[in-house]
């Protein structure tokens, strides 16, 4: 870990005692703490399946962060697996079991095993936003335009 990066405490438990590893950076720059399955037998995800990933483990972030699981870019590029509510937003309140719903965009079956790690963690501080009800808002050069307004 370098000098300028910010660490702090996060309480995490094993629900159900498993042995699955628990989440951890898999490099020194690592944002993502790399989330694993917690399972008593494989799971195979069809093509378009989508299913709920069990982690055995439930944290206790600090009041102003967050949590966002995301997917693993070796799972997409190379299975086609993706998380179907990307990022996830696990927050400061919640107790429960961290689960991942995953979804099979690949041509061939996939096999999660108990340990494979099949998402990665990021915890966040949180920003609030204080929305004010105005009758105008400034114009920009943009304005309305969105959904591929400046072409291809």
């Amino acid at each position: 870990m370098t000098d300028n990066t910010m660490t702090i405490p996060v309480r995490i438990k094993r629900v159900r005692g498993g042995a699955a590893p628990l989440p951890r950076y898999m490099t020194s720059h690592a944002a993502g703490m790399d989330l694993s399955a917690e399972l008593a037998t494989d799971l195979i995800l069809q093509p378009g399946e989508r299913t709920l990933v069990p982690t055995g483990i439930a944290i206790a972030l600090p009041e102003g962060y967050e949590a966002q699981v995301r997917p693993r870019s070796g799972l997409a590029l190379k299975h086609g697996i993706a998380l179907v509510n990307s990022p996830g937003t696990i927050d400061a309140d919640y107790r429960g079991e961290i689960g991942v719903i995953v979804i099979n965009h690949g041509r061939d079956p996939f096999v999660i095993r108990n340990g494979e790690r099949i998402a990665q963690l990021v915890v966040a501080p949180v920003i609030r936003a204080l929305l004010v009800e105005v009758d105008d808002l400034d114009e920009t050069h943009r304005g309305d335009g969105g959904f591929g307004h400046t072409g291809r």
